[in-house]
């Protein structure tokens, strides 16, 4: 048997189409005693209305989307809730899309979102090349980038964090306990944010006035728990002269991975090798050795890209004015257990 529809509803309550339609739609045009009789029938037939039927008649969707880097990184999810809070507040649904740092996969979202119609777009980009996101900007769907401050010469509003000040933090603070061989431990390259961190800690290698092999830069290719063990691997056999007495970590997960290798080859945290994270997700502190880390203001980051992306929506609806912004927030560093040397490395 087919779900009830909105004329079995109008036929229960002995109202006409277009009354049922205004209980849904404008409910203040109706009066309280029909408006009554409506809802009753919507109860008693069990009636859901077609919300993607509704959407294709206004040519509005209810929807936004965020097409996210890694949804198995913390980080993004934390992200994605600050994304989620604002769209409630503005009544609209979340589509979460994983890309998977893929950028096939990717490009396939992006077509899916443009076939739903959806009302914006938030996006941590895989690919360097914007084109595709002006394309949907060209079919009238707002694009804000997210944990991104530009991307292919893409011109839109963006919300990221200073990643550069981010790597400088996380190493000056090594340096300053006195560590002189740190390593860099991150990748792959082409992650922009990789990328902007190990400049920031490069960067501070060279204000304390050291050369730049005092850096030990470690790739990986990718930023997760195993291949933070395997570059533990790799720091542990090295030469105990040339071994870093610190590593700078290009996000939390790394720095995890790495703790858990260097404490099951017996290397002390921080005493042999103190550990610096980024991101700052809730796993940190409830490390084995709480882990020092450059945080990232993780819910406002989302919250701040979605209101400017229903900033840009109002502006495309000829509601409000509306000049694209690049918003970016200043890192932290949060000192813990991993960096609070008991005694100072040997140079």
């Amino acid at each position: 048997m087919s779900p009830p529809g909105i004329k079995d509803v109008a036929a229960r309550a002995g109202v006409s189409v277009g009354t049922v339609s205004n209980v849904l739609n404008r409910p203040t045009q109706v009066s309280v005693s029909t408006r009554l009789k409506v809802e009753q029938a919507i109860a008693e037939l069990g009636f859901i209305r077609n919300e993607s039927a509704r959407q294709l008649r206004a040519g509005r969707s209810r929807t936004i989307a965020y097409v996210l880097l890694d949804a198995g990184n913390p980080f993004f999810t934390d992200v994605a809730r600050g994304v989620e809070e604002a769209a409630r507040a503005a009544g609209l649904a979340l589509f979460l899309c994983n890309s998977d740092q893929d950028a096939r996969r990717e490009d396939d979202y992006l077509d899916l979102l443009l076939e739903q119609r959806v009302r914006g777009v938030l996006i941590t980009p895989v690919d360097a090349d914007g084109a595709r996101l002006a394309a949907l900007q060209d079919r009238g769907i707002p694009v804000v980038l997210l944990d991104r401050a530009e991307h292919g010469g893409f011109e839109g509003c963006s919300v990221s964090v200073d990643d550069v000040e981010g790597g400088d933090l996380g190493t000056a603070h090594l340096l300053e306990l006195g560590h002189r061989r740190v390593a860099f431990v991150g990748g792959p390259q082409g992650i922009v944010q990789v990328r902007d961190r190990l400049h920031g800690a490069q960067r501070a290698v060279a204000a304390a006035g050291l050369e730049e092999h005092a850096l030990t830069v470690i790739d990986t290719h990718g930023l997760t728990v195993a291949e933070g063990r395997r570059a533990g691997e790799r720091l542990t056999g090295l030469p105990a002269r040339r071994r870093p007495t610190a590593a700078f970590c290009a996000n939390d997960l790394v720095a995890l991975g790495m703790l858990q290798q260097l404490t099951q080859y017996g290397f002390a945290v921080p005493d042999d090798v103190a550990i610096v994270g980024y991101d700052d997700i809730e796993f940190a502190a409830a490390a084995a050795v709480p882990l020092t880390s450059v945080r990232q203001p993780r819910d406002l980051l989302g919250r701040t890209a979605a209101e400017l992306l229903l900033e840009e929506d109002r502006a495309a609806a000829g509601r409000t004015p509306h000049a694209h912004r690049q918003v970016q927030f200043t890192p932290e560093l949060v000192v813990r257990d991993s960096t609070l040397a008991r005694r100072r490395p040997g140079s």
